[in-house]
This record gives structure tokens, sequence and C-alpha cells, in this order.
């Protein structure tokens, strides 16, 4: 089976389990166990149905990094349940799923699944950085548009994007990309910056949507060329557009670096890491089949073992 490394956007993939399944699938204790199952099973289908061969969970080690944060104070703002001052703020996560995230660590590790995080990160960069240097073809799992970065043709880098549901899923491109948004992978992250997102708190440049920032872009190709045209006075940049851009000097200033992918991580390497994908025996085996049925996972760990079991054929 020729090489492919699929990388998880974890906490995208169980926000989408958690909100997909009932959460009164639970354990006899009154434990909700819908996240685990639903994480499980979309392991399963994913690694099957794209041929990985290797795999790793990518991990929020830091939902919301403090030097995000120094730079665009608004950052994931209305997501903070609790500040930490000095530490890692607590995130808004319903207690239902909260209870079933040491579930999803001792299955993935039980399932042989690499789990890489990094410090003072997001699990995004962690996959920019895999991504970036990774010496086979990648897939990136996520309903996040911020990885449409990632997409490159040429290094084979593609995104299987889950916003429209797991039966809906969508691979990206860069042809993709550029049907969508009419922009480039390359261009993405200052388009979101000049856009704004509200879901990570971005407020854009005021005046300027979706249409604007890609004519923009298209027109000059980055960020930093459109703002030094609007800086000279035959640069070809309108009075308005001047104008707005100028309001944001500050905020422009700040956000590219919140926004872009950090991909210079010191990470393990993949194979260090423990990404390729084997059937699980022994003691492993025996351990995820006996939580199988004390957590109520239903066929969940019987279809991932499966999966994983695959990797064992030849073909």
């Amino acid at each position: 089976m020729p090489q492919r490394l699929m990388l998880l956007d974890t906490a995208s993939l169980y926000f989408r389990a958690f909100y997909g399944l009932p959460d009164t699938i639970r354990r006899t204790d009154g434990t909700p166990v819908n996240a685990v199952r639903g994480l499980l099973d979309m392991i399963a289908r994913l690694t099957t149905d794209y041929h990985a061969t290797h795999l790793v969970a990518c991990w929020d080690d830091d939902w919301r990094p403090q030097w995000r944060v120094d730079l665009v104070p608004t950052y994931k703002a209305h997501r903070v349940a609790e500040a930490k001052p000095g530490g890692t703020d607590v995130e808004v996560v319903p207690d239902a799923l909260e209870a079933q995230l040491p579930m999803i660590r001792k299955a993935l590790e039980l399932a042989g699944i690499a789990i890489v995080g990094a410090a003072q990160h997001e699990a995004d960069d962690v996959i920019g950085t895999y991504a970036t240097h990774a010496a086979m073809p990648v897939d990136v799992v996520t309903g996040d548009r911020d990885l449409f970065q990632v997409c490159d043709d040429e290094r084979q880098v593609r995104v299987i994007y889950t916003a429209r549901g797991m039966r809906n899923l969508e691979v990206c491109t860069e042809e993709t990309i550029v049907a969508k948004y009419k922009v480039l992978p390359q261009q993405y992250a200052d388009y979101a910056t000049l856009r704004g997102d509200a879901s990570d708190g971005l407020p854009g440049v005021a005046g300027i949507g979706e249409k604007t920032a890609a004519s923009l872009l298209l027109k000059y190709g980055t960020l930093d060329a459109l703002l030094a045209a609007a800086d000279t006075p035959d640069g070809g940049v309108s009075g308005p557009v001047r104008a707005r851009l100028s309001a944001a000097a500050a905020y422009l200033e700040a956000a590219p670096a919140v926004v872009r992918l950090v991909r210079d991580l010191q990470l393990p390497a993949v194979e260090e890491a423990g990404a390729l994908l084997e059937p699980v025996a022994g003691d492993r085996r025996a351990e995820l089949e006996r939580i199988a049925t004390d957590w109520n996972l239903g066929g969940s760990v019987r279809r991932l073992l499966d999966a994983l079991d695959l990797r064992a054929q030849p073909g």
C-alpha cells in the first residue's frame, strides 16, 4: 500500500462526534460516551476510505496560546470559560464532553494511534508542521477553514473538510480553494486576515468582505504588497480601500502572525511519533475489547480494530 499520512484536527472531530450523537449514550455509571464512540467510528471510516498508512491525532496542548492573544486580544475570547493568568485559559466545553476527553486519549493510546501536541501551540500548528515537512502524501481532516493554507497539489497535501458532516465530506485541493474563495491556498491566511473570522474572534478590516478581499489579493498577490501599494499614491488602491486599511493598521500589523499556521515546530518525526498504523494485538487489544464492553462503546471499537487489522493484509 502506498504510504499516506492522515492528520486529525482531533478537537474538531470530537466536538463533531459529541454534537452528532445523543449524550444519552452512556456507561453504566452514567458518564456519556457519545464523543468516544463517534470519534472511533470516524477514525475507522477515514483511515479505510482514504487508505491512510500513518495517522497522527493532533492535539491542542494550548487551544488559545498567549502569544496569539498578545497580538490580537479578541482571539477566541468568546470561547473562554475561565481566564488563567500565566496559564492556559479554560475553554467553553460541555461537561458531558469534558468527561470524555480522558477516555478518548486512553482509547487512542490503546489503539496505538499517535497523539502529538506542542506546548503553547494549537493542533493547527502541529498539522501545519507535519503537512509542510512530510515525505509522503498528506490528508488533513478538519472542519476548520484556516487549514486550507496547507493544500499543496505538488506535494499531494489536501484537506478532508468535515463542515457538512461525515456523510458529505469534501476533498479540498488547490483547485477547490480557488473555485470557492478565488484565492490560492498560500493566500488564504492573508484573505482570512482581511475578511476576518467571527468564530476565532478576528475582526477583519471593516468594510472589506470576502469578495473585496479576494479581488485585492488577485490584483496584488499578498497582504504586504497590498499595504505597500496603499502607501503609494500611484499604487492603484482606491481611496475608500486605503482609508479602511489605514484605520485597521494596528490590526493588520498583528493579525497575520495569528492567522498563519506555525510550520516549524520541533516535533517527533512521523515514525518516531508512532504514526504507522498496525493491527492491535496482545494486552492492548484485550484492554480495548474490555473497555468496549465496560464503557458501552457498542461496535465502535470492533470497527476500529477491523480497520487496523486491514493494515496486516497485502494490498
